[in-house]
């Protein structure tokens, strides 16, 4: 992948109310860096509301954490109403993060992730439910899967699993808060930045 003098990359995750078709996103964060600018962290967590939890797939909802991670989540434990929860500032309807999503997407933003598509073809549906089109990329990249590539290219022991390459690579996985949508972001950017390192911050125009 060669990216563009304009070109915006953002490293993208969600934790998901399931694996299925009919997922919800219910944390989704995004890391965006434009050619010359610090990058730019954002983060969401979605309103209960919004996540059909009684169709909810618990074990997704256990390897996200959800119930000690979400705002919401130790009200829902105790069996709280998502309709009933407090107004919370940091706690978001979806059709109010779909829009930011645009566009901090915008101008053909190169979408990185694990296996990215999850993501971007779960948030390509309510996109299109809103009558928006996708702005990123149609090509993203997965992370795990360009450092196998470079452990491969310099001869090196190329494990499959993601965490294992990260550690082949140099980096250890579990320096970063895992299975949260920020910290998975933060460790993917991370292992991109070892295989091609920024050489931009020195372009900063006004």
């Amino acid at each position: 992948m060669s990216y563009t003098t304009t070109q915006p990359r953002v490293w993208l995750d969600t934790e998901t109310t399931g694996l299925d078709f009919y997922r919800r996103p219910w944390e989704i964060a995004l890391i965006v860096r434009r050619p010359g600018q610090p990058d730019i962290e954002h983060q969401w967590f979605i309103h209960p509301a919004d996540l059909d939890l009684k169709n909810a797939d618990p074990d997704s909802l256990k390897f996200g954490r959800f119930y000690e991670r979400h705002p919401h989540g130790p009200a829902l434990a105790a069996g709280a109403d998502p309709w009933d929860v407090p107004r919370l500032d940091w706690v978001y309807r979806i059709l109010d993060v779909l829009p930011q999503i645009a566009e901090l997407t915008s101008g053909r933003a190169i979408i990185h992730g694990s296996n990215p598509s999850f993501d971007t073809d779960m948030l390509a549906r309510s996109l299109g439910e809103l009558g928006m089109t996708p702005p990123w990329h149609y090509h993203s990249e997965d992370v795990p899967g360009v450092a196998r590539g470079w452990l491969l290219g310099r001869g090196l022991p190329a494990p499959r699993k993601s965490d294992d390459i990260s550690r082949a690579c140099g980096i250890d996985p579990q320096a970063y808060d895992r299975h949260s949508a920020l910290g998975d972001c933060r460790w993917l950017r991370d292992l991109s930045d070892l295989i091609e390192p920024r050489t931009d911050l020195g372009e900063v125009t006004p």
